[in-house]
């Protein structure tokens, strides 16, 4: 018998093991933050971890699919050499994570091996990604793993993921998490910190602050509010929960920030029950190639359209000309993946361009009759056409 035809045959019998129906979701991302996994201390907290670990291994076992995006390599190497959280730069980060990443999963390994369930590592960095061929090699591992009921633990390559370049890094794994909902396909996003979501101010300062119990869409309103909570352990705060959030529901995700202290809390999330900040999906399920587009992951500049684009684009489903772009933003070339906002700074969704950087400065602005006079060659009328844009 053929190897594919093994690997079909498993993936066939996975297929089998289905939910549940009281189960809403089937395929489940858990997002583990740093400050939950150290119960607010200096190292990872077993007890914490092996409720977590219990709950998931319960939803395994009823059939549904799990990803545990998991924090604390740092906080576990950080403790292990007995060293002072003053110490900071991303070398010293990458040291620590290098110690601690092997301890994180071993005391993972530890845990779910109680229940039987066989766990995998997976570390991204986002230069693995940038390319469609590094995206689809990634996507098509972890949909494997699923298939073949091997529960995977992924986290940020901290130790070879900080380059130069800025764009080369996640920056955290709030936003990891996101783009791991987008490559599998996830049903629900499960952000879980310390804590209950997404609040009207901050309740640390503000004793009248109140929880924002659903969130239908992420707008600017939302953002100003999440902008000044911040993390102690954590990389990110509540603006990078908010930003994965709005990257996964642009891919059809359902998304929650809850405490991850809350007991049975993704038991709970999982049969939908109403905790902490559940953010609705803003669109349908995309299919991967526009999901690869929407991630981010390979944009390398920005276009402003002026109103009618923005109009024609929304609603008439056009494609873009070079007469409706008002500015450009970032150095790219033809063939790259650029966003598009509208003149109030909106991101309107993204495309491939069929011009440069340096071309369509020269051509913004004008009709398209008249590109191939301004620039002595074209590549015609559409600086992005309808076929390669992700309208959001």
């Amino acid at each position: 018998m053929a190897i594919g035809d093994i690997y079909l045959g498993l993936v066939y019998m996975a297929k089998e093991r289905k939910p549940d129906s009281t189960w809403p979701y089937r395929r489940i991302v858990a997002k583990l933050g740093t400050s939950l996994l150290t119960g607010g201390s200096d190292r990872l907290n077993q007890d914490v971890m092996s409720s977590l670990v219990g709950q998931v291994a319960q939803l395994h076992n009823q059939g549904l699919e799990v990803i545990i995006v998991s924090s604390g390599a740092i906080a576990s190497g950080r403790h292990k050499l007995g060293l002072a959280k003053q110490i900071k730069g991303i070398p010293f980060k990458q040291v620590l994570a290098s110690v601690g990443q092997h301890r994180l999963m071993s005391l993972y390994e530890q845990l779910f091996r109680q229940y039987n369930i066989t766990v995998a590592q997976a570390l991204l960095a986002r230069a693995d990604l940038l390319d469609r061929a590094g995206y689809l090699n990634a996507r098509n591992t972890l949909l494997a793993l699923l298939e073949l009921r091997v529960l995977c633990i992924v986290n940020e390559n901290d130790v070879v993921a900080v380059d130069e370049i800025q764009e080369a890094i996640f920056g955290d794994n709030d936003n990891l998490s996101a783009m791991v909902a987008n490559l599998i396909d996830a049903d629900l996003l499960l952000i879980l910190t310390d804590t209950a979501g997404l609040y009207t101010a901050d309740p640390h300062r503000d004793p009248q602050a109140q929880l924002i119990s659903q969130v239908e869409r992420i707008d600017s309103e939302i953002e100003r509010l999440a902008a000044d909570t911040s993390s102690r352990l954590g990389t990110g705060g509540m603006i990078t929960k908010i930003e994965a959030a709005k990257a996964a529901t642009s891919s059809g995700v359902t998304v929650v920030i809850a405490d991850g202290r809350e007991p049975e809390v993704i038991l709970k999330l999982a049969r939908g029950e109403a905790l902490g900040t559940r953010f609705l999906p803003t669109s349908s399920k995309r299919e991967s190639r526009k999901r690869w587009m929407l991630s981010g992951l390979s944009t390398r500049g920005k276009l402003v359209v002026d109103s009618g684009a923005a109009l024609a684009l929304k609603k008439q489903k056009g494609s873009l000309l070079a007469a409706g772009i008002r500015d450009i933003e970032g150095n790219f070339q033809r063939g790259d993946i650029v966003n598009i906002h509208d003149p109030e700074g909106s991101r309107l969704g993204c495309g491939i361009t069929n011009y440069g950087s340096a071309d369509i400065k020269v051509i913004k602005g004008a009709h398209s009759k008249k590109i191939a006079t301004l620039l002595g060659y074209d590549y015609g009328s559409e600086v992005v056409h309808r076929n390669n844009l992700v309208v959001l």
